[in-house]
């Protein structure tokens, strides 16, 4: 199964068109090398293959996250600054490991206007058993619709993303994955039907009506 599973995530994520691997890869084919590093003391929340170390650095692959507030539809970016968190975000939406999980966090402030996805059981808790690191060059901007990685702290990327609903006046700490090119409206509806108040504050906790992500698959 596991062989499988290897197979198929070589297929889609380094072209959606073949399983070769690494070693038998052109000498000219576009790719970068990516670390993903197992995290024993944060293991997978569920079972997932690591992706193979390699990423592609041109074209574009599309995701549909079908949520309980409709389908928000993204394209990510293999060209951009940060080709292995693309590759990594493929991989895991082959493996189904954001289907049926809960969006943990929403914020409607002036400094921060996103939704935070990807942790299986709570804010920041339920990563993919590993980690990889930060894919910045300093120039980053978190415009409306930005799809990008949420960490906690440096080198500390895994299965936690964010989406920006309004802005998001934050350093450039954050790899950026693309965007989302249709279903924005849903995120205006999560933001219209409020926002539970925690610690953080008033404007960002858990979203007053809880968001689920049904599936999420290509195209």
């Amino acid at each position: 199964m596991k062989r499988w599973v290897l197979a198929a995530v070589t297929s889609v994520t380094l072209g959606l068109v073949t399983a070769t691997t690494p070693a038998q890869a052109s000498p000219q084919l576009p790719v970068v090398k990516c670390a993903f590093t197992p995290t024993p003391d944060n293991p997978a929340a569920r079972p997932v293959v690591r992706p193979l170390p390699y990423a592609l650095t041109v074209g574009k692959v599309r995701v549909t996250f079908r949520t309980n507030y409709g389908p928000i539809v993204m394209d990510l970016d293999r060209g951009g600054a940060a080709p292995c968190a693309v590759h990594n975000m493929a991989s895991l939406v082959l493996q189904h490991f954001y289907d049926h999980s809960q969006c943990w966090r929403l914020t409607n402030s002036e400094r921060l206007g996103v939704l935070q996805c990807g942790d299986i059981y709570e804010v920041e808790k339920g990563g993919p058993g590993y980690k990889f690191p930060d894919e910045v060059s300093g120039k980053e901007t978190y415009e409306r619709g930005t799809i990008a990685m949420g960490n906690q702290g440096p080198g500390t990327n895994g299965s936690e993303f964010f989406i920006v609903h309004s802005f998001a006046h934050i350093p450039a700490n954050y790899s950026v994955l693309g965007k989302v090119v249709k279903g924005m409206d849903a995120l205006d509806r999560m933001v219209k039907d409020g926002i539970i108040p925690s610690e953080r504050g008033p404007l960002d906790g858990a979203p007053a009506h809880p968001v689920k992500i049904n599936t999420a698959t290509f195209f």
